[in-house]
């Protein structure tokens, strides 16, 4: 007798059939998804789709071509194209125009790097010559980036970029700068700058970084040589007996007894410059005598010297200069500083230029935090100096002092002749290093008899960002934007401009509101000019017998058209000055400006020469009737940057802020949350991951991680984002294998079993909050809930249950067509939400499905209909879920014990005495939500021993072996198994799908 041989079930079952890879292949596949992007031509495509919706724009701040794109770049575009994509997909048409920064020092820089490595001048080089060398090394450097922008799956309008050095854009941006001119807004004016010696120019506050920086610190003399004799002061001291009068208290007195006032210094360079002193009314002071004997020679302070210093302060001055003893004499008063004038340091020096009085000035930047009490005041060489030098000027006139501000130090760090005694000294030299000033003043300060003190201090100094060396306050005359001048109305100044701008603003996060209106609030006058020669010129003319700026609009148009045919070496070429003025101006009555805008003004203008220039773009906001909105997005170091400039550049030409919203994000470290550098050896490079793992790996790391904060990323954070984009992975390739077996056929919500119906409730839940994030820019939430959801609630929960259904149900049945339905639903959803974050995988998962003629990003979001929200349905689930993790927690052991091997071989009793989770589970398969073969629910209390979940009360198992044979199709153990004659070793279940297959088959 022949033994028959079982059937092999295997092309009954309805597996998953696909030929998505599992292994991605990112590093491979990501180029030839971008080619297929330009081939189908994906941008214009996507401008057509938004054609007649309201724009959404995120305007590029531009970054600086001048080098490969570093880890900042990327998470900077990546968060860009996270929001343009998002925007595009929720209804906007969102139209991405990247640009670049391409004038200013640092490529400047780079070109004389190369001078001086072929031996050349830069000062014999025609300048429109080297202005051309400039030019061609950043657009070398722009293709260059704008490959690795690409690569990264940056979509844009990469034809046609915006660039600050494109003849239109500097055409712009020479206009905006005459309007200001024209309105009365510029100004040349004489203010200490933070100056680079190194590099010869002024720099920015947002071209500042500080570093460790040794200083000299000194404790200086000034002694008191005037003082009116004041017939009553109106003080009291209050001692032990009460208020006692002291009428000998008066400033005549401090001149009588010899006294000097002491100033701290860090910067021993800028006594030459030393104009006045400043105290606080809000300080205590006092009067103190030295009284210690036998001092060495070499101390610089005698017995008897008379000292007037901050109290709180005085015993540390003394321990400065070597002092163990010393009395105090008695109170010394605001009313009496204000009374006393000094001598400079040099007074009776040789030197000459010194003869001056030094008065003392009451100023709220004085603090008896460190130092002596008093503060050094050179209004050439600092802010506060100059502020309220000038704030003084008029009192100090009316008292006879001079209050112009002298030009101490020249351009290249050597003193001038206006710091007298020190000629042919030099404060920082060309390569950045301390020069000789420093000691000179030392030792003119120990032959005077006015140091007291001298030590060194380890502190945070300026330095310019791109040198890497310390820089200088000084004073020169440079062009300015008056902050606080009314340009159309009393109290229509600028500053008031740009606050009100910032109220209107929305910020994200939102303490960037409040850091960008604290700048705003105490800024001084914007400086504009810069001494150097690749940039758009300040183009304007000065009378030379006035000083007045030309204002004429004929003049600003030549201008201008000459820049937009010719750029701005128009300006710099000969016979430029005779040209622009044309016949109505002798050019020998006007001085041409050579200097050149700082690059913030560039890229502050670029609303103008981008936005308002391109018919895409050219926003129509709330504020002039339409609903377009315009996003800033950069770094938060941006506030004192691009952000702020920006913000000066259209509140001063066109009243209002050139952006609605502004959002920032953080900085990237190392792994290890150190800054990352060449010397640490813990650089991490984006071309480096893409090489590896593909740019989608990198942007999920971007889109997951809290942008906000300094984030970090390192060889075991991008592990971590691996594991999750292959779990992602995995869920979509299961999800495209099962929906090879979909139909176009559709259920009715009523239809449907309540385990579908719960999943259409998550995703309307999700809707809702994908929606509300991706407009909060969270992305991370976005990420996270859509990782958690996919991992968890599918993979683990719904399609783990529902596989025995797809896999085994017959083609009719209802539960399998619901569940095809459903995981349809999830499927548009999920890679339409995930696309802008996972822009190749999500397009190849799509293209997968749809052909490769289709684009997820040509999609919208899909609508979510209300009804599928279901909050009784969630809290029945809930309850439902809460009894399944007990029992598989409970199987899970008894597989761990290998007493079973897979849940389909369990039985388990399950004990539920909670009242509430035992109506959730009435009706419900439990078998078939645990995955088991056979289960038993009672409400009886369980026996000792039985399986329980700390955390979840009135609900325990009892492990047990299904009963019956195993089904040789879905492998359920049943005690039905057998009983079809024509399909013995199957269930009853798998006998009507093999029936409704065989027939189907038949027919065909």
């Amino acid at each position: 007798m022949t033994e028959t041989k079982p059937r092999d079930y295997s092309e009954t079952l309805n597996l998953p059939k696909t030929d998505y890879p599992m292994r991605a292949g990112l590093p491979k596949k990501e180029p030839e998804i971008i080619a297929r992007w330009k081939d189908m031509d994906l941008y214009k495509k996507l401008r057509e789709a938004g054609s007649g919706r309201n724009k959404f724009i995120l305007h590029d701040g531009p970054p600086y071509a001048n080098g490969n794109i570093h880890i900042g770049h990327a998470l900077n575009k990546t968060l860009k194209d996270i929001v343009t994509r998002s925007m595009q997909m929720t209804g906007w048409d969102s139209n991405y125009v990247p640009g670049w920064d391409c004038h200013g020092l640092p490529i400047e820089w780079k070109i004389e790097e190369q001078y001086r490595a072929k031996g050349k001048n830069k000062d014999e080089v025609p300048v429109n010559e080297f202005r051309q060398e400039c030019r061609d090394f950043a657009a070398h450097w722009i293709e260059v980036q704008k490959k690795e922008f690409q690569r990264l799956g940056i979509e844009g309008d990469w034809d046609n970029p915006y660039l600050t050095m494109r003849f239109e854009s500097e055409a712009v941006i020479a206009r905006e700068l005459m309007k200001f001119a024209t309105s009365g807004q510029l100004y040349r004016g004489s203010k200490p700058v933070m100056w680079s010696v190194v590099e010869k120019t002024a720099l920015a506050e947002a071209e500042i970084e500080y570093h460790d920086y040794q200083s000299d610190q000194i404790w200086v003399k000034f002694p008191v040589v005037t003082a009116p004799q004041v017939p009553e002061v109106h003080v009291t001291s209050v001692g032990p007996s009460g208020e006692i009068p002291l009428p000998e208290m008066s400033a005549q007195s401090l001149k009588q007894e010899n006294a000097s006032v002491v100033i701290w210094t860090t910067t021993p360079w800028t006594i030459p410059g030393n104009r006045a002193v400043s105290y606080s009314s809000r300080i205590s002071y006092g009067l103190y005598e030295v009284t210690q004997d036998g001092l060495p020679d070499e101390n610089w302070v005698k017995k008897g010297d008379k000292l007037i210093l901050a109290d709180a302060l005085a015993a540390d001055v003394f321990k400065n200069a070597r002092i163990d003893k010393f009395k105090k004499l008695r109170d010394v008063y605001a009313d009496e500083l204000a009374l006393v004038t000094l001598a400079h340091p040099y007074r009776d020096m040789d030197f000459g230029g010194y003869k001056f009085d030094v008065p003392l000035l009451d100023g709220d930047h004085v603090t008896d935090d460190a130092g002596t009490g008093f503060v050094h005041t050179a209004p050439g060489h600092g802010v506060d100096d100059f502020e309220i030098w000038m704030a003084n000027a008029r009192d100090l006139e009316e008292r006879g002092i001079d209050t112009s501000i002298p030009f101490t130090v020249a351009d290249d760090g050597f003193y001038t002749k206006e710091a007298p005694g020190f000629d042919g000294h030099q404060v920082i030299t060309h390569k950045g290093e301390k020069g000789k000033a420093n000691k000179a003043n030392i030792e003119a300060l120990k032959e005077s008899g006015n140091l007291i003190g001298l030590g060194r201090l380890k502190h945070q100094y300026p330095h310019s960002w791109r040198s890497k060396k310390p820089i200088i306050f000084r004073n020169t005359p440079q062009w300015f934007v008056y902050m606080d001048r009314d340009i159309d109305g009393a109290k229509d100044t600028l500053r008031a401009r740009a606050l009100k701008a910032i109220d209107g603003t929305r910020f994200v996060p939102g303490s960037g509101q409040n850091r960008l209106r604290s700048m705003i609030e105490n800024r001084p006058d914007w400086v504009l000019s810069r001494q150097r020669a690749w940039g758009v010129p300040i183009t304007v003319f000065i009378n030379k017998d006035t000083a007045e700026v030309l204002k004429d609009d004929a003049v600003n148009k030549r201008i201008y058209d000459a820049f937009a045919s010719e750029g701005a070496d128009a300006w710099f070429a000969e016979g430029a000055k005779e040209r622009f003025l044309g016949n109505d101006y002798k050019a020998d009555e006007w001085d041409m400006v050579r200097d050149i805008l700082d690059v913030w003004f560039d890229s502050g203008s670029t609303h103008a020469f981008c936005m308002e220039k391109r018919d895409d773009l050219n926003p129509k906001r709330k504020g002039v009737g339409g609903d377009d909105y315009v996003l800033y997005l950069e770094g938060s170091d941006q506030h004192r940057g691009w952000f702020h400039s920006s913000l000066l550049e259209s509140c001063g030409t066109r009243g209002h802020a050139p952006y609605d919203a502004v959002l920032t994000h953080g900085f990237t470290m190392a792994e290890d949350g150190r800054k990352m550098s060449k010397s640490l050896g813990n650089q991490v490079f984006p071309q480096d991951i893409i090489k590896q793992y593909g740019a989608d790996i990198l942007r999920l790391w971007a889109a997951s991680c809290d942008y906000a904060e300094d984030q970090r990323i390192g060889p075991e954070i991008i592990k971590t984002s691996v594991d999750s984009y292959r779990k992602l992975r995995n869920t979509l390739r299961w999800m495209l294998g099962s929906l090879a077996h979909a139909s176009e056929e559709d259920l009715a919500l009523a239809e449907m079993p309540e385990l579908e119906r719960l999943m259409l409730h998550r995703l309307a839940e999700l809707d809702t909050l994908v929606r509300e994030a991706y407009w909060a820019f969270d992305y991370k939430r976005v990420f996270h809930h859509l990782f958690t959801f996919m991992t968890v609630e599918l993979s683990a929960f719904y399609f783990d249950i529902r596989k025995d259904a797809l896999y085994c149900d017959a083609k009719s049945s209802v539960r399998r067509k619901a569940s095809l339905y459903v995981i349809n639903k999830l499927f548009n959803c999920l890679v339409t939400w995930m696309a802008p974050m996972l822009p190749f995988t999500m397009d190849e998962t799509w293209t997968s499905r749809y052909g490769e003629d289709t684009s997820v990003h040509l999609e919208q979001f899909p609508s979510v209909p209300a009804e599928w929200k279901d909050d009784a349905l969630a809290a029945k689930w809930a309850k439902i879920k809460t009894v399944r993790r007990v029992i598989t927690g409970a199987l899970e052991i008894e597989r761990r014990e290998k007493r079973i091997g897979s849940s389909l071989e369990a039985h388990p009793i399950v004990h539920v005495t909670d009242a509430d989770l035992m109506a959730a589970l009435e009706g419900r398969d439990m078998a078939d939500i645990a995955i088991t073969s056979q289960i038993t629910i009672t409400a009886d209390p369980a026996p000792e021993g039985a399986f329980t979940l700390d955390d979840t009360q009135g609900v325990a198992v009892v492990p047990g072996l299904a009963k019956g044979e195993k089904c040789a199709r879905s492998w359920k153990i049943l005690p039905e198994v057998g009983s079809d004659a024509d399909y013995p070793d199957v269930t009853l279940r798998d006998a009507d799908a093999l029936r409704e297959w065989d027939k189907d088959n038949a027919a065909a």
